[in-house]
């Protein structure tokens, strides 16, 4: 059990709660950071064991000084999606956001940057086919809209800044997150391949964000690698050769796949980091059965 220091930005957001509540249940001391804290955030945090401070990552001064008591950083504090605010500012506010964080990092002389990416740098919204499925780490960079630009540029600024700094920063490119009372939309989808072609039928449960930020906290590397993270499985109840098939039917398998395997590969992430994902919607639906 490590007894660090850990930062979280985005602490309130619906990964960020997810993320601090498995970092203090495996021994960290989290410093919980946000930009608003909603109603209820700071006694919700309080009662987990995590302070909550508000700061304005846009601003530099405010990032050094929420981080100067950090060991280790988890970054999740982005806008989190493309089309929620006009496509300059959300260019703009990601990178200003990522920015400020990498190099109060390396002011601070934190050990460890682990930082939310996205699986929209490797293509997404897949309306031009992927060229190969399992999409994987090598079809970056593909990106389409200024929040993807914002994560693939931050990408290429967090390698700069590890190999002047020495700090490992760690990329999760993550797939579409759900929390548990988001599986009750997942039947909706099953009627209609085309609705959810945008990820190749992709999701991840936060509570296997949370352990993929864990497991990178600690992992042996070096450098800025990144990973994706995703289910194990695709989000449909339909095989997801025969998905694939049928809605984009000149992308080929580069191997054979599982019946419900996702088409994110999880490959690498597994390999480096030893993230094997716990959670589906397939036990979420029959519990609720």
């Amino acid at each position: 059990m490590s007894s660090s220091t850990v930062a979280v930005t985005g602490a309130s957001g619906k990964t960020g709660r997810v993320v601090v509540a498995d970092l203090l249940a495996h021994g960290h001391e989290v410093l919980a950071v946000d930009i608003v804290a909603g109603p209820g955030d700071r006694e919700r945090m309080a009662e987990l064991g995590a302070p909550l401070l508000c700061a304005d990552l846009t601003d530099y001064g405010q990032t050094v000084d929420a981080l100067q008591d950090a060991d280790t950083v988890i970054h999740l504090a982005n806008i989190p999606a493309p089309g929620l605010f006009p496509a300059a500012h959300t260019l703009n506010a990601n990178l200003a956001m990522n920015n400020n964080v990498f190099l109060a990092a390396a002011q601070n002389k934190l050990s460890r940057v682990v930082w939310a990416s996205s699986e929209t740098t490797l293509g997404l919204p897949f309306d031009t086919p992927p060229r190969y499925a399992p999409v994987d780490e090598d079809h970056y960079p593909y990106p389409t809209s200024t929040y993807a630009l914002s994560k693939t540029a931050s990408e290429t600024t967090a390698g700069h800044i590890a190999d002047w700094s020495g700090i490992p920063f760690v990329a999760l490119r993550l797939s579409n997150v759900h929390v548990e009372r988001d599986y009750r939309f997942v039947p909706g989808y099953w009627g209609d391949a085309q609705l959810r072609k945008w990820n190749l039928w992709g999701y991840v449960d936060a509570r296997d964000v949370a352990l993929a930020c864990r497991l990178a906290l600690n992992a042996p590397l070096t450098g800025a690698p990144s990973f994706v993270i995703a289910a194990a499985d695709t989000i449909m109840n339909r095989p997801s050769a025969e998905l694939l098939a049928e809605v984009f039917p000149e992308v080929e398998l580069t191997r054979k796949i599982g019946e419900f395997e996702t088409l994110l590969s999880i490959e690498r992430a597994r390999e480096a980091l030893g993230y094997v994902p716990e959670h589906s919607w397939r036990d979420i639906l029959q519990q609720g059965a």
